[in-house]
C-alpha cells in the first residue's frame, strides 16, 4: 500500500474536515471511524468503507482484522504517526482510520418499542442513549433536531451502535408522531410531580417515548400530542436527571 507521510496530503486535509466539521460529513455525506473497536464493527454493518488509513504499529498489532477490513474499502494507505496524530479526534490515537459512506434510511420507524429523541444536543449524550437502545432490544431511535450521529463523540460514547441500531431521522417531529399515534401510545417524558409516573405504566401495547432536551425538555406542541406526560419518580433533592440517564431509566421501564 502506499504511505503518506505528510500532514498537508489533500486526502489528509480532506478527512480531517470530514472528522472536524458536521457540514462537511452532511456535504460529502462520508463520516470518519477511528479507532479499532469501531472500524473493525463496520465489518459487521451495512456501512461501506471509502478509505482505510493505517499506521504500520497497529497493522502488526491485528494484522488479520487490518487485512479483513483493507478487503472491504476502495481504497487504503499506511499513514505515518505524525499524520495519525493530525487526523486524530482523541489524545492517544490507536493509528486507524476509516472513511464511510453515510447510509440514509428509507423505511418508517416500525417496532414494538420506540424512541424519540427531541433536540438532544450533547453528542456523549446522544451516544450513550444510542448505545443503551441498542443493549436493551429497543426497536429504533428517532432524532429530531439533534446533534450529528456522525459526530466522533456520538460514535465512540455509542460504541459503536450508531453502525448497528435503526435510527430515523426527521424534520418534523410532530407530523412523524401523528402518522405513527395511529398505531402507537405516544408518551412525553417531563420533570413534573403532576404527570404520571413511568412505573405506573403499562407498555405492554406499542409505544413511544419522547426524550427532550437537555435544558429545555421536550418542546411543547409534541406534549400536545402525547397521549400522556409521563415522568420518572424520585426522592433525592435532584430536580432531574441527565438526558442519557433518564433515557436509560425510560427504555428499561418500556421493555421490562
Amino acid at each position: 500500500m502506499e504511505k503518506i507521510t505528510s500532514k498537508n496530503n489533500d486526502i489528509i486535509k480532506d478527512t480531517k474536515r470530514l472528522i472536524s466539521s458536521s457540514k462537511a460529513r452532511a456535504q460529502k455525506h462520508l463520516f470518519v471511524l477511528e479507532g479499532a473497536r469501531l472500524c473493525f464493527d463496520v465489518l459487521n454493518s451495512v456501512y461501506e468503507i471509502k478509505t482505510l488509513f493505517v499506521t504500520e504499529r497497529i497493522f502488526e498489532k491485528y494484522p488479520l482484522e487490518i487485512s479483513a477490513t483493507i478487503d472491504r474499502s476502495d481504497a487504503a494507505f499506511f499513514i505515518s504517526e505524525e499524520v495519525s496524530k493530525k487526523l486524530s479526534d482523541t489524545e492517544n490515537p490507536q493509528g486507524i482510520f476509516a472513511v464511510c459512506e453515510m447510509i440514509d434510511c428509507d423505511e418508517s420507524p416500525s417496532g414494538e418499542k420506540l424512541i424519540a429523541l427531541d433536540n438532544v444536543q450533547d453528542p456523549s449524550n446522544m451516544g450513550a442513549i444510542i448505545r443503551t437502545a441498542e443493549a436493551l432490544g429497543i426497536s429504533g431511535v428517532i432524532a429530531y433536531n439533534c446533534c450529528d450521529i456522525y459526530n466522533p463523540k456520538t460514535l465512540r460514547a455509542s460504541m459503536g451502535s450508531v453502525l448497528r441500531e435503526k435510527i430515523f431521522i426527521t424534520d418534523n417531529l410532530e407530523k412523524t408522531l401523528k402518522e405513527l399515534g395511529r398505531e402507537y401510545r405516544v408518551y412525553s417524558t417531563v420533570p413534573s410531580k403532576n404527570a404520571k409516573r413511568i412505573t405506573d405504566i403499562d407498555f405492554s401495547s406499542p409505544s413511544i417515548c419522547v426524550i427532550g432536551n437537555e435544558a429545555n425538555g421536550v418542546e411543547d406542541n409534541i406534549k400536545d400530542i402525547s397521549d400522556s406526560l409521563i415522568t420518572i419518580p424520585m426522592l433525592g433533592n435532584a430536580e432531574s436527571l441527565n438526558a442519557s440517564a433518564a433515557a436509560s431509566i425510560i427504555m428499561w421501564e418500556m421493555l421490562r
